[in-house]
């Protein structure tokens, strides 16, 4: 491990890192994409609502799933350069054994509750037989989501990224091949549905299992040592909630979004729909590079290796910005064919295209709030994580876009993501510099 993180060539072992996560974010979702297509070509609106209506559980779950994964790792990373090995086995298996306690009791809430949730959710009379079919199968599997994401987290802060990877694309893979299965061949509407998703979860989660017990070294599955102490819990808890508000923020935003747009027709939302589709799959592939680079960042500051790390940074900033520009370029000049391969009517390609440019060209400003962000998160602070999960698509879009809203109409809207990574960056930047700790040691 040490030869990994602390000698080998930054590039190499940066995209080592990286490239798996970033693939295995690719594969969930081009699942995504597929799941929506299968459940849309049964013509059953009411299907489609339904398990449309129990799709934040998921947002939820796996906002779960990252107070274990996200601030285990951080954690268990910057334990790895301090060559605190002992203490990383009892972190490691508190978030595993943690998560499967907390989805447990979660399971066990979430059908007790059931009715309520799918009310509030928006299940109607029509809808809500569907709703609860789909609802019922994932509270059921709700222990196998979030428990998931633990391990793909951990592991990967020894360097098995390809083994995060590989258990993540075996998994989506197999629910992509079993949800047509249950819902056009044996007519298991959504209850098949949710269904695909658990047995795809199943065996992402024993393929992790097995690649924990067989390669991993210092992430221990024996719950004989996952008692640890209160300041230990709340440095996991400290950095891991920060990471699952921004689930909550993203949907959030969108929401916003949504029914901001909704005043001017279903084909501005539709355009929105289109436009976001888009620019996920450019996100994604930024976020998977920052965070496939969160276990190096964290390692290297626990080992104090200050110059190490400082060029870490700089060749993070390089790839995700230069990414950015390339391919958030290309989109701008291509925005109205892009947006006509969805949908090619005139009025939807005419927004779409609009939306899809305002939305593009602040990509370079995420890919730097993201470095920040895991910069945070790997040296344990919490305070800048927490704010740059608020604030993106949080408390910053929430002003920005009643601002706008109220003062430019229809094109504030549209272009209120773009000034709120404006803010949010520089909002970054000097909590960043105000980082004393961490800058006065980068100057070393």
């Amino acid at each position: 491990m040490d030869e990994l993180f602390a000698k080998a060539p930054i590039k190499k072992v940066y995209f080592k890192l990286a490239f798996p996560v970033v693939l295995g974010m690719i594969t969930t979702m081009i699942y995504n994409l597929a799941d929506t297509m299968f459940v849309a070509k049964t013509g059953n609106t009411d299907l489609v609502a339904g398990v449309t209506i129990g799709a934040p559980l998921f947002t939820f779950l796996i906002a779960v799933s990252d107070i274990f994964g996200l601030g285990g790792s951080s954690l268990i990373s910057r334990l790895f350069g301090e060559k605190r090995y002992d203490l990383s086995k009892r972190i490691s298996s508190f978030c595993l054994f943690g998560s499967v306690i907390v989805g447990i009791i979660l399971t066990i809430l979430l059908l007790v509750f059931a009715k309520p949730i799918l009310i509030l959710l928006g299940a109607k009379t029509s809808t809500y037989s569907y709703a609860f079919d789909f609802y019922r199968i994932i509270a059921l599997g709700s222990v196998f989501i979030i428990f998931s994401l633990v391990p793909q987290n951990l592991i990967r802060t020894e360097g098995l990224a390809f083994e995060a990877m590989l258990s993540t694309m075996i998994g989506t893979i197999l629910a992509i091949i079993l949800d047509p299965i249950f819902l056009f061949g044996l007519k298991w509407g959504a209850t098949g549905v949710g269904l695909a998703n658990i047995i795809g979860y199943l065996v992402t989660d024993l393929l992790l299992i097995f690649f924990t017990i067989k390669n991993a070294h210092y992430i221990s599955l024996n719950p004989k040592i996952m008692k640890i102490s209160g300041q230990n819990i709340k440095d996991v808890i400290a950095i891991g909630i920060p990471g699952s508000i921004t689930n909550f923020a993203q949907s959030f935003g969108m929401a916003l979004l949504n029914s901001s747009l909704a005043a001017y027709g279903a084909n501005k939302v539709a355009a929105m729909g289109i436009t976001q589709k888009i620019y996920s799959i450019v996100i994604l592939v930024i976020v998977g590079f920052a965070f496939g680079a969160q276990p190096l960042i964290g390692y290297n500051y626990g080992a104090k290796n200050w110059q190490r790390l400082k060029d870490i940074l700089r060749f993070d900033t390089i790839v995700l910005v230069s990414y950015a520009i390339v391919v958030g370029g290309a989109l701008i000049i291509l925005a109205k064919p892009v947006t006509a391969l969805f949908m090619n009517q005139p009025s939807i390609v005419s927004a779409g295209s609009y939306m899809l440019i305002a939305t593009i060209i602040t990509t370079p400003f995420v890919g730097i709030i993201l470095v920040y962000t895991t910069v945070f998160q790997s040296i344990g602070n919490a305070w800048g994580a927490f704010v740059m999960a608020i604030t993106r698509q949080g408390i910053i879009y929430f002003i920005v876009l009643e601002i706008l809203k109220s003062t430019l109409g229809y094109h504030g809207i549209v272009w209120s993501q773009a000034l709120s990574d404006i803010l949010t960056w520089i909002i970054g930047y000097f909590m960043f510099k105000k980082s004393l700790d961490l800058k006065d040691k980068l100057k070393k």
